[in-house]
């Protein structure tokens, strides 16, 4: 355990309205919604789509029909990815001890600072703030207090303010547990609040209120956890490490139902593309491979297969995909998507070379595979594409205005 921390939690605001507002400014000032997709749910929502009452999760033909004078825009996760990224190296340019918790969320340990930049933590937290507004165009809500667990609420808090900024010291702590209701803790959820609840628990403060006894006994070492994190108490420290994903799925649903078979795997070729890249950029391969493949009526058909030997290459995962789709596919059906699932990742630093592989033909392929990425790099997404047939697929993108979009 680690006392007399601080530490900052940096929550994009509304992060995928934002970054379609700063590829493209005219946005701003409106109501915007992100939706999932084109037949998806509203994702991210603007404050002004907020206040007409749009909620969030409502799908699309829903949302049209309630909040038409809402723009909605199809989810562009790759360039909210590349935005995402830019805000991380702003944190990490500014602290040495940054942990990236969510695309649009990171914690930052803030110890020590005031006194390398001569401010206190409000100011530090505003220069930041100014900082990534000023060069990625991203607005932040920042919350400070002593572990992760009050940076968390303190972040809570802090969008209830005019400086999007809120700073918890020790004396602070008692009065926010005091007004926070259990459920609204990090951690503890509408599920086990409910629980907590019937045991007398309200608040965080009757939480914390309660003997170590009395709390592991009913919830065990992560009770502590929490309790201690609740008290100031930093239990779960910064962690610069980044740990491997356990899986990376890639999925979208059609613009048009289809029972065609040649475009169902032009579709899962898209999809591996995507995934590969992925894969590459953490330097790893994988082992397993999975098919998803969703019936008009929601039915869900998935089956994987495990790979003699770990690749991240697109030919080599779909050559084992492309049967696993076919076996799956029924022409009586109608489909609505496809996706790919990449799991069990081994590092290829760690990678061993086998007796009976072809290894001159594995160098060919990782260096087609980097080729791929790098000029997706300078001249722009899918500006090659690993497409199974010549036949033309419908494309579409950009806003979502009315039902007959969908």
């Amino acid at each position: 355990m680690t006392n007399q921390k601080y530490i900052a939690l940096i929550d994009c605001d509304s992060f995928f309205v934002s970054c379609e507002r700063k590829l493209n400014p005219e946005l701003k000032g409106i109501p915007v919604a992100v939706v999932s997709g084109e037949r998806g749910c509203v994702i991210s929502r603007s404050k002004e789509a907020k206040m007409l009452g749009l909620p969030m999760g409502l799908p699309l033909f829903q949302a049209v029909q309630r909040v038409p004078e809402c723009i909605y825009i199809s989810a562009n996760h790759y360039a909210y990815t590349k935005i995402s990224k830019q805000v991380m190296n702003i944190l990490k340019d500014f602290s040495p001890n940054v942990e990236v918790y969510s695309i649009d969320e990171a914690f930052v340990d803030f110890t020590g600072l005031t006194k390398l930049y001569k401010k206190n933590y409000f100011k530090l937290a505003r220069e930041l703030q100014k900082r990534i507004a000023d060069e990625v165009d991203i607005p932040v809500t920042i919350g400070i207090s002593r572990s992760k667990t009050l940076a968390k609420l303190a972040s809570d808090k802090a969008k209830n303010t005019s400086a999007r900024i809120a700073v918890i010291g020790k004396c602070g702590i008692h009065h926010l547990l005091e007004f926070t209701e259990i459920q609204e803790v990090w951690g503890i959820g509408r599920k086990l609040g409910v629980r907590l609840r019937g045991l007398g628990v309200r608040t965080a403060l009757d939480f914390i209120n309660k003997d170590d006894k009395w709390v592991k006994s009913k919830f065990g070492k992560n009770g502590l956890t929490s309790k201690a994190e609740l008290s100031g108490i930093m239990v779960s420290p910064i962690s610069n490490e980044v740990e491997l994903p356990k899986s990376i799925s890639d999925t979208k649903s059609f613009l048009e139902f289809s029972s065609d078979l040649q475009f169902l795997k032009n579709e899962l070729s898209i999809h591996i593309h995507e995934s590969c890249a992925r894969l590459r950029k953490i330097d790893c391969k994988c082992a397993t491979i999975g098919v998803l493949l969703k019936t008009k009526d929601f039915r869900t058909l998935y089956s994987k297969v495990q790979l003699d030997i770990p690749t991240d290459f697109e030919f080599e995962i779909s050559r084992a995909a492309f049967p696993l789709l076919t076996e799956m596919f029924n022409s009586r059906e109608v489909y609505r998507s496809v996706g790919i699932v990449l799991e069990d990742f081994r590092e290829k630093a760690e990678e061993q070379l086998t007796l009976f592989s072809n290894n001159e033909k594995k160098e060919q392929n990782e260096k087609l595979g980097q080729s791929l990425d790098k000029l997706e790099k300078k001249f722009g997404r899918n500006i090659v594409r690993t497409g199974f047939t010549n036949k033309e697929v419908p494309f579409k993108q950009g806003f979502l205005t009315s039902p007959k979009d969908v």
